[in-house]
């Protein structure tokens, strides 16, 4: 008899690639339901044969009616008839004893022909039913079939190689023993119930659990410091401790974890950027001490991967407002430990901007700038900015900008002001310094052979030979980075800012991030092209004119312009009045409330329209701005109007002519116009500082030594000249400090 073989069929690698986990379980359960109800079929068969046999064997067979009851008569002459035609004399004794027990039997020789009953028809019935049973095929009592296990599959020169390995069978019998013991016990814990922990209790028994987290964490944390080529290792079993299942300490626990690995990381990481290995670096021979560097180098890089990899499924988890199946952690405890992971993360993008997979780093913090969460927002913000502010060489500041930039490109200007403002941190303004420095000292150039042979002796070549090698030396040990990289990476940084500052300006003027941008090009205005000069202070008087701006942006698209005629502008012939106009025309609309917040930068374009633009300005415009100036102090608060008072001295030390406003007899053509719009045409030269005299009696006393100072005419030495800690301080920061003191 064939036995039949299921041959499996090894899936390939490509379909093992395309089926999912839920269809692999989903032929899994299909198969084990099909053997289930075969089972199921053949032991149901089973049972109804045996059946069959054992009511086949236990009923007697029924004899047969005896038709010659019912007509005697005829049974008489049938005997005679039998008689007659068998002689008794002449058969054996044997044969005679057998026909009798044939007679005794039921057979077709006593069956009445006449009849139409089928007098073996139960007997044919439970026959048929044997047949039948008997006409199934059998099958083999074979082996069960066993269950596989799909694994990775091996690709060699052949080709690709399915690997699979059995699935262990369990002993149904073991399984039954334990079940009964399972019960056992189940009924012991009915009988014998857990007495439930009161809170106090609780709360002793969790602090028990924290306390030996904790001195474990420790002592983790101590051997992989103490020696960290030796106990690289223990990072693993450090970092296991992030799975922490006991719901009573599972959240406290990750974050100890957390911070515990972040700051290891930051001691045990070296200050340079480790590599894979090649294939030839891999086969060559090298010293025991080498080699444990290495297993060194690469289990901390791998153990760095998955510990960045395990911060950023933390973040994911409470974006998505994921349950785990564990069900350890609730929602939200999620947040908690996201903001932790998100911290460590900021901690690593400015401790390690050397190491490997900062620029991953960089990818995760950047949305992140943009989270609705202020104090992540804020948090990640501040890195970003911390960055920019200690990167000399600009490697991680170029990296951090072009994600910056095609973030706010990607979510169509849609972001928080904060993200521009962090570019306002870059350290662009170093370039122009070391070029000019590089360009007045120049690298010193060694002298050729020929020159050496023309001008020195044999001796003094030998000394200039070993001079120069000293030199060389030198200049290697100093490990300064290059120059010239320096500048690439800055123009390359200065490049991808100023296109997103650009973008905003043509696509987005109604955003709020014009006031970063206005701020931003302000003050990297001097290292813009002056190819686009014109073109950017034709948008900028657009954008003033359009009324659509706020007073601060108005400021900032002012302070932009006069930043960059301050520069390279200089040599531009551009009349910047409008700009002048437009200041001196909302000096009045400064918020004059708990605010202040338009007061700082109107000092700075005081400054930069006034005092840096001495030669440019006339004596009728720097009359105007002074009695203006003098005017507004009558309506800020006290911190204002000691920074707008400290600017008028200033004013009066740069435009020598505006002490005749400090005379009330003076006489001249016209009559002020204070309601004017127009600096130059307003006659300032008529009036006098009539405002001076009510400062005086202010009630604050910087206030009244100010006011005084300028009414004496704003002397250096004398009894009305001010104290050297009020006069060397900058005006931005008075107004702010003053308040404080006094």
């Amino acid at each position: 008899m064939k036995v039949r073989r299921n041959k499996k069929q090894i899936p390939s690698f490509r379909k093992l690639i395309k089926t999912s986990k839920v269809k692999l379980e989903n032929k899994l359960k299909n198969k084990q339901f099909k053997q289930q109800s075969t089972l199921k079929k053949y032991r149901k068969e089973q049972r109804k044969l045996r059946q069959a046999v054992k009511d086949a064997v236990s009923k007697k067979p029924i004899p047969l009616e005896d038709p010659r009851e019912k007509q005697p008569g005829k049974r008489i002459e049938r005997e005679e008839e039998e008689e007659e035609a068998l002689p008794l004399d002449m058969m054996d004794e044997d044969d005679l004893q057998l026909m009798k027990d044939l007679g005794q039997r039921p057979s077709f020789l006593t069956r009445d022909l006449s009849s139409s009953e089928p007098v073996h028809a139960k007997k044919r019935k439970h026959e048929r039913i044997i047949d039948k049973y008997e006409k199934i095929p059998r099958t083999l009592q074979t082996a069960p079939e066993k269950e596989l296990i799909h694994l990775l599959p091996i690709k060699d020169k052949s080709g690709i190689i399915p690997q699979t390995r059995e699935k262990p069978v369990t002993d149904s019998n073991k399984d039954e023993e334990d079940q009964e013991a399972a019960r056992e016990l189940e009924e012991e814990i009915i009988e014998d119930p857990i007495r439930e922990l009161t809170v106090e209790e609780h709360l002793i028994e969790r602090k028990k659990k924290l306390q030996e987290k904790k001195m474990h964490i420790a002592a983790l944390a101590s051997a992989i410091l103490s020696d960290p080529e030796s106990n690289i290792k223990k990072l693993k079993e450090l970092r296991s401790m992030l799975m922490e299942q006991d719901p009573d300490v599972a959240v406290t626990v990750r974050k100890l974890v957390i911070v515990s690995l972040m700051e290891l990381f930051k001691d045990i990481t070296p200050s340079y950027k480790i590599r894979p290995l090649t294939q030839v670096e891999k086969s060559t021979k090298i010293r025991k001490e080498t080699q444990k560097l290495r297993e060194f180098e690469e289990g901390l890089v791998s153990q760095y991967k998955f510990y960045l990899e395990n911060l950023e499924q933390m973040v994911k988890d409470w974006k998505q407002r994921k349950l785990k199946k564990s069900n350890v952690v609730s929602l939200k405890a999620y947040k908690g430990l996201a903001e932790v992971a998100v911290k460590s993360l900021c901690e690593l993008l400015v401790a390690l901007p050397h190491f490997n997979f900062h620029n991953n780093i960089i990818v995760l913090i950047v949305p992140l700038m943009n989270d609705v969460s202020k104090l992540i927002s804020e948090m990640c913000c501040e890195a970003v900015k911390k960055l920019f502010k200690q990167d000399k060489l600009g490697q991680a500041s170029l990296g951090v900008v072009k994600v910056i930039s095609g973030f706010v490109k990607g979510r169509n200007y849609e972001v928080r002001p904060e993200m521009l403002k962090t570019f306002l941190c870059l350290r662009i303004k170093e370039v122009e310094v070391k070029k000019d420095t590089e360009d007045i000292n120049k690298p010193k150039k060694f002298m050729t052979f020929k020159e050496k042979r023309k001008t020195l002796s044999r001796m003094q070549r030998k000394w200039k030979k070993a001079e120069e090698k000293l030199e060389r030396e030198l200049r290697e040990a100093e490990a300064s980075e290059s120059t010239e990289k320096k500048f690439k990476l800055h123009t390359e940084t200065l490049n991808i800012v100023f296109v997103t500052y650009f973008r905003i300006l043509k696509k987005a003027q109604r955003s709020p991030l014009l006031p970063a941008v206005l701020e931003g090009l302000a003050k990297f205005a001097h290292l813009i092209n002056v190819e686009f000069f014109d073109d950017l202070l034709v948008v900028l008087h657009t954008l003033i004119e359009s009324g659509d701006l706020s007073y601060q942006e108005s400021l900032h698209c002012v302070q932009t312009a006069f930043h960059i005629l301050s520069g390279q502008g200089d040599v531009l012939n551009i009349d910047p009045m409008k700009f002048y106009t437009h200041l001196y025309k909302t000096l009045f609309k400064l918020h004059a409330g708990a605010t202040n917040e338009g007061v700082e930068i109107v000092l700075q374009c005081l400054d930069v329209m006034l005092t840096k633009r001495r030669k440019q300005v006339s004596q009728q415009r720097a009359l105007a701005f002074v009695k203006r100036l003098c005017t507004l102090a009558l309506h800020v608060l006290p911190n204002s109007s000691i920074g707008i008072l400290a600017t008028t001295r200033i004013l009066m030390h740069t435009f020598p002519k505006t002490d005749l406003l400090l005379d009330s007899e003076s006489q001249g053509s016209g009559v002020f116009l204070p309601e004017l719009d127009e600096p130059e045409y307003c006659n300032a030269q008529n009036t006098a500082l009539w405002e001076l005299y009510a400062l005086r009696r202010h009630y604050h006393p910087i206030v009244q030594k100010l006011a005084a100072h300028l009414i004496a005419g704003a002397p250096s030495e004398g009894c009305e000249a001010l104290k050297p800690e009020l006069s060397r301080r900058k005006m931005s920061n008075t107004r702010e400090k003053s308040i404080r003191k006094f």
